[in-house]
């Protein structure tokens, strides 16, 4: 039995991985602006934004962890300026000013992001940059924040989670499940294969890290082995959901379709396909994940398995009328 502290655990991977903590019997606290999804979270919870350093350090010093899990983030691609991502910098280093004052603090995960790098750019190592927008700037230089931290008492570890997707999952994964749903999924013939992991997978990764004695100073993409053909994934789905096989078409239909998807967003309408989600569906995006299946080995859920832990999710909290998933 740990004391773990949780930034962000109201969020999406935060949520499997307050369930994974809690029933391994560990005291956990979640620091997070937002109310949890599931109310057998809300008395570990505390109502703070990273950003408030006076409350963040009355918080955390109170709870005197020995883990720190940091999570919190301004995740989505929205933002147009810097201080729209304060809390992927800022944020990351007032968590590192209050973690020099545990005296039992073991090690923190810091949470970065695969966006460090563009789609379809490969890091040469973990201190190559190619980032494409705001998000990916901020959260290179949260990384840089840690990458500064010297005569520490506790050990850190970076992560950058892949495409995660599974149970309270949210945009853009959630819309793509949606739209297998609606049957408004197509393959187009120049999909793209891409590291996705289920986040089961990613919850068991991050708990081995946190177990490990020899990963401090070190990075590890979080994601699963093999990387996924995308429309194939969408077939598979679609077969699950008792739909068929998803039907066909036209590579310059979805370009027409992203075209007045553009224009849409620009009205603030919201469509499921613009001309920088097809650019992301159609580069093929495979991270190393050598190093964490080293620490870790193999992952626990296949894919198979994880969509159908998924569906039911989405039948008991999101309405999905599916007979049952098969198998």
């Amino acid at each position: 039995m740990r004391r773990i502290l949780i930034t962000g655990g109201s969020g999406f991977i935060g949520t499997n991985m307050m369930d994974a903590l809690l029933k391994d019997g560990n005291i956990v606290l979640n620091l997070d602006r937002d109310k949890p999804f599931k109310d057998q979270h809300l008395s570990h919870w505390r109502k703070v934004d990273i950003l408030d350093y006076q409350n963040l350090e009355s918080e955390i010093l109170k709870f005197n962890p020995e883990i720190v899990l940091h999570l919190a983030a301004v995740t989505d691609l929205d933002g147009k300026t810097e201080q729209y991502y304060s809390a992927n910098v800022e944020g990351t280093q007032y968590l590192i000013d209050v973690c020099n004052k545990l005296p039992l603090l073991e090690k923190v995960i810091f949470t970065s992001s695969m966006y460090v790098c563009k789609p379809g750019y490969i890091p040469k190592d973990y201190d190559d940059y190619k980032p494409h927008t705001l998000y990916g700037e901020s959260k290179v230089k949260g990384e840089q924040l840690v990458k500064k931290i010297s005569n520490s008492n506790y050990s850190w570890v970076i992560v950058r989670p892949t495409s995660i997707w599974g149970p309270w999952f949210k945009i853009p994964y959630i819309d793509f499940f949606n739209i297998v749903y609606q049957g408004k999924y197509f393959d187009f013939g120049n999909t793209c294969t891409k590291t996705y992991g289920f986040v089961e997978n990613t919850v068991f990764q991050i708990q081995r890290l946190i177990a490990s004695d020899t990963v401090h100073g070190k990075t590890f993409y979080l994601g699963d082995i093999p990387p996924i053909q995308i429309s194939e994934w969408a077939n598979e789905i679609s077969v699950e959901m008792g739909k068929g096989n998803i039907k066909k078409i036209p590579f310059f239909v979805m370009r027409m379709a992203a075209w007045g998807g553009d224009i849409l967003s620009k009205l603030k309408i919201r469509f499921p396909i613009t001309s920088f989600r097809l650019s992301n569906m159609t580069t093929n995006n495979i991270l190393p994940l050598d190093d964490i299946y080293r620490i870790t080995g193999p992952a626990p859920v296949s894919r198979l398995d994880g969509v159908k832990k998924t569906l039911q999710w989405l039948i008991d909290y999101k309405g999905y009328k599916i007979r049952t998933p098969r198998g």
